[in-house]
């Protein structure tokens, strides 16, 4: 019987305290499914952390972090697993609190169906219309509009209705194929399992009888066939095998198939698996190919239908729900991972935000934690993808922090972007290294970072002097030369600062092109900035320069009055004073310079690049 039920996966979510780990408690003992030693203990820990009075406090049993007990909320996802006659269900009880967002996104990822709670009490709150987003982002079709706690308004249908239509004309955007709505009691047991006496006007189902006829069946084994290399199995010289697993489609033994990134063509010779060989691999199943040929093919290519192959491309739109404590800045780099392909990826623009209270578009720079937004991404290399309202396996992706390794954000891929045709790069025959040969020197970028007062700019003109003395082609850039003019539009936000140290190191590098060494000022207070210079120009002829001197010493010099100004309030997000400054953890010069004077720093500067074969 339990091979022959289909399986339902779904997740409650909802604001803090509508009750869904209740609900969940509650059905699960209506069902018969909680043992008599589990309930033994569930009634002690009601009377010890329960809310209920003397009732037994059913959101224990899927609360079991002990701060979760202590505070009566739900912080982590929480996985159950139980089984009616009719179908079989794994449900993801997911937290309300704003802050834990990211762990309602992740039980959403794999749902079929989400229950939304209300709190009849309460009414809709933001943080059900932020769940409701997500859902719809998460490709969720199906919702049951779940409006607990009808015992608090006395099971007053009026109330229950005008809930309902409200939820209804803020979901009308958003997608949804079947929204069902049921009044609720979760600890009371009204509607979880069976009609309620309470509420004989509601004359539609219960919340299981719902769950167990509601189709959401999967179309994965419908979809073409896709299956991320997660690993090349090569234990001796006469096997070479690919783990993964098929994410959707089937594959069986003698068929084509195609490695998405090369275009390669090649057939299946055997289906593995640790019980032994199958003839067939369906959605789901985890396996390693053999292939009758030998193809290159590595951890993170994607083996698919010939048929229907994905989308290969380097730059694409995707919807984002931002997870960072950090901001979401345009222009800086991230890791991003595709089902089990890794690539550094740049969000190059941020089109709208996403108003989480109406679903409307909102103009925005930046996105903070929780945030919904559009972003236009670039990646360093064409990844293979399928738009992720077409195939969520292969159309969701995460962008992580190169420094950090945190999870930032999560993303669903909407469509290829598609460069102009009529935009192309222009070859000339004289290069950078043509006329480097010409200036008989070696094009640098030595990049001066540090608090504002800290001596950058007197520095890199002391080194620039000798430079020039030697005969060599320099320039300087400026943080508030550049401010004049090719960065006057932007201001101090961390997402100008991206912005215009991108713009800075665009300048540097066709300098640098024309045969230059460039000394550019700028405090930069971002690491990750600083090392997007770096790859942007090249490592070998990027040189990190970390101009140091105390906040404290800087404040006492003040050559501009700046940090007067900063603490006066006159200058938000002053580097600093109101805005962080990162400093390089392993430059390639530091400069103390409330220890040593300009002009010994300065010399410190040209015995490096004496050392590098650079006459100065």
């Amino acid at each position: 019987m339990s091979a022959q039920r289909d399986l339902l996966r779904f997740i409650t979510c909802g604001s803090v305290d509508d009750g869904k780990s209740t609900l969940i408690g509650r059905l699960l003992h209506e069902c018969g499914l909680i043992f008599d030693d589990t309930l033994a203990a569930l009634s002690r820990d009601s009377r010890r952390h329960g809310t209920t009075g003397a009732d037994i406090d059913f959101a224990l049993l899927l609360d079991g972090l002990e701060a979760e007990r202590q505070q009566g909320i739900t912080i982590d996802v929480a996985y159950r697993y139980f089984a009616t006659p009719r179908r079989s269900f794994i449900v993801a009880d997911t937290p309300g609190h704003e802050q834990y967002t990211r762990n309602m996104a992740t039980g959403a990822s794999t749902a079929s169906l989400a229950i939304i709670l209300i709190d009849a009490s309460k009414g809709l709150l933001p943080q059900s219309k932020r769940h409701s987003l997500i859902c719809a982002l998460l490709g969720i079709r199906q919702i049951v509009l779940a409006v607990n706690k009808m015992d608090l308004i006395g099971f007053d249908a009026t109330r229950y209705t005008a809930i309902v239509d409200a939820y209804r004309d803020f979901a009308a955007k958003l997608d949804f194929t079947d929204i069902t709505a049921i009044p609720l009691s979760a600890r009371m047991g009204d509607n979880v399992t069976s009609a309620s006496g309470n509420m004989r006007w509601y004359q539609g189902p219960s919340l299981l009888q719902h769950l167990e006829e509601v189709d959401v069946l999967s179309d994965e084994a419908a979809k073409p066939f896709r299956f991320p290399v997660q690993w090349v199995n090569r234990p001796d010289a006469n096997f070479r095998g690919y783990a993964g697993t098929v994410v959707s489609g089937h594959i069986k033994t003698g068929q084509k198939i195609r490695v998405a990134s090369s275009g390669g063509h090649v057939q299946v010779q055997r289906i593995v698996t640790a019980d032994g060989d199958l003839l067939e691999a369906n959605a789901g199943q985890a396996v390693t190919l053999t292939l009758a040929d030998e193809i290159d093919i590595a951890r993170g290519d994607m083996l698919v239908a010939p048929e229907a192959p994905p989308e290969i491309a380097d730059q694409f739109a995707a919807d984002i729900l931002w997870l960072g404590a950090e901001p979401m800045l345009p222009g800086r780099d991230y890791l991003l991972r595709i089902a089990q392909d890794w690539t550094q990826a740049r969000v190059t623009s941020l089109r709208h935000g996403i108003d989480v209270n109406t679903g409307n578009h909102v103009a925005a720079r930046t996105l903070q934690i929780n945030d919904l937004g559009l972003c236009h991404l670039a990646t360093l290399k064409p990844i293979a993808f399928d738009k992720y309202s077409e195939n969520q396996a292969t159309g969701a992706f995460i962008l992580v922090d190169r420094f950090t390794h945190e999870t930032v954000a999560a993303g669903m891929i909407r469509h290829a972007l598609r460069r102009a045709s009529n935009i192309q790069r222009a070859d000339f025959t004289i290069g950078r290294t043509a006329r480097a040969e010409r200036n008989g020197q070696r094009p640098l970028l030595l990049w001066f970072t540090g608090l504002s007062g800290s001596g950058k700019s007197t520095i890199a003109d002391l080194v620039e002097q000798a430079l020039f003395a030697a005969g060599r082609h320099c320039y300087s850039l400026d943080g508030d030369n550049l401010r004049h003019g090719l960065c006057r539009d932007l201001g101090f936000t961390a997402a100008d600062r991206v912005e215009n140290i991108r713009r800075a190191g665009e300048v540097a590098k066709l300098m640098m092109d024309a045969g230059l060494i460039v000394l550019a000022s700028f405090i930069s207070p971002f690491r990750a900035d600083r090392q997007m210079l770096r790859e942007l120009v090249g490592a070998e002829d990027f040189l990190e320069i970390h101009v140091d001197a105390s906040l404290e010493t800087c404040i006492a010099r003040d050559p501009k009055g700046l940090y007067a100004k900063a603490k006066a309030g006159l200058i938000p997000n002053f580097t600093g004073i109101s805005s962080p400054y990162e400093a390089p953890a392993q430059p390639d010069i530091h400069l103390k310079t409330d220890e040593f004077t300009a002009a010994h720093c300065a010399e410190q500067v040209l015995h490096m690049l004496r050392a590098k074969g650079i006459a100065c």
